[in-house]
């Protein structure tokens, strides 16, 4: 995934959820609608989530120092999982207790046309918005669903804008209905409602999103196919005849880190060691080229210890 795809994502985002932000809150001023200050509220704290995000690809180019020697790449998955955090408390939170005391002590919506107004061009602007981080999430995405997408995905900008601008049009639909529903029926319950909704639609979407991070701030491995590609790279058949064990590491979302047991021929020099595990290092990197961080151990393959191993974690054959 490429930064700058998710960058025009962000900025795009950024842009719409300011414009609707005011528009919200203007609309909340002569209306009283609860609805409109919980989604008011909303857009400012996905304003401020996008700003987080920005920062964060900001800091994550800073160079590596010795205390930090692979760098600042998590810096990403960092700002995004404070993304989730803001949008479960500021967000969601917010919208809940906005309902509840609505419900609690409804009031008529007054100035109905300013609520409805308001949110049918937020629905146009969100609509836009979404279409760009779509557009930029297709360049990657591939035949991946989107489910598997916002899972697999190593760059955590695309993922959240796709998630935060589905929430904001999903949300923005049920302001409307509970405005709606509150102007037919003068009931301003209803707009309590569609506020509680909002907040629970919103505290969903944090969750999905805090699990996701906390993920890749864990550490997760390199996909599938990359694995392959690495695996496929190292073995020459002639100095490198197999690889022993293997281990991959997102540095961050461009940056891969391999750690491999290798097998090389029992009578190899130490010099014919040497130039073959640099070779291997350039085809890892010419397959793979975010793996930047590459550790290769030479071993002799023993076929009688790997078929007599019981602990898995251990490298079969090695010595």
């Amino acid at each position: 995934m490429s930064a700058s795809g998710g960058t025009k994502a962000i900025v795009a985002a950024l842009a719409a959820n300011l414009a609707i932000a005011v528009a919200k809150f203007v609309a909340f001023i002569f209306s009283g609608s609860s609805s409109m200050l919980a989604e008011s509220v909303h857009s400012l704290a996905d304003s401020g989530n996008q700003g987080l995000l920005l920062l964060g690809g900001k800091k994550a180019q800073r160079e590596a120092t010795p205390q930090h020697p692979f760098g600042y790449g998590r810096e990403r998955y960092i700002y995004a999982f404070l993304v989730s955090i803001v949008l479960f408390s500021v967000g969601g939170m917010f919208a809940i207790y906005e309902g509840y005391e609505k419900i609690k002590h409804p009031h008529e919506i007054e100035a109905w046309y300013w609520p409805v107004g308001v949110l049918v061009f937020a629905i146009i602007a969100e609509s836009f918005s979404f279409r760009t981080a779509i557009k930029e999430s297709n360049h990657t995405r591939g035949n991946l669903t989107w489910t598997q997408f916002v899972r697999r995905a190593k760059a955590p900008e695309l993922p959240v804008v796709l998630l935060e601008d589905l929430g904001a049009l999903v949300g923005l639909i049920l302001a409307l209905v509970g405005v709606s529903l509150a102007l037919a029926t003068g009931d301003g319950v209803w707009d309590g409602i569609g506020t509680l909704c909002i907040g629970i639609l919103l505290i969903l979407i944090a969750i999905i999103l805090a699990a996701e991070t906390k993920s890749l701030l864990l550490g997760e491995a390199a996909g599938t196919e990359e694995v392959e590609k690495i695996e496929k790279a190292l073995v020459d058949g002639e100095t490198v005849t197999r690889v022993i064990h293997m281990r991959t590491l997102h540095l961050g979302p461009e940056e891969l880190l391999v750690a491999a047991k290798i097998a090389v021929r029992h009578d190899e020099t130490a010099a014919e060691v040497a130039a073959a595990i640099n070779t291997a290092e350039e085809r890892i990197r010419a397959a793979v080229p975010i793996a930047r961080v590459i550790y290769l151990e030479p071993d002799i393959y023993d076929e009688t210890a790997a078929a007599e191993g019981t602990n898995p974690a251990k490298s079969p054959g090695g010595h």
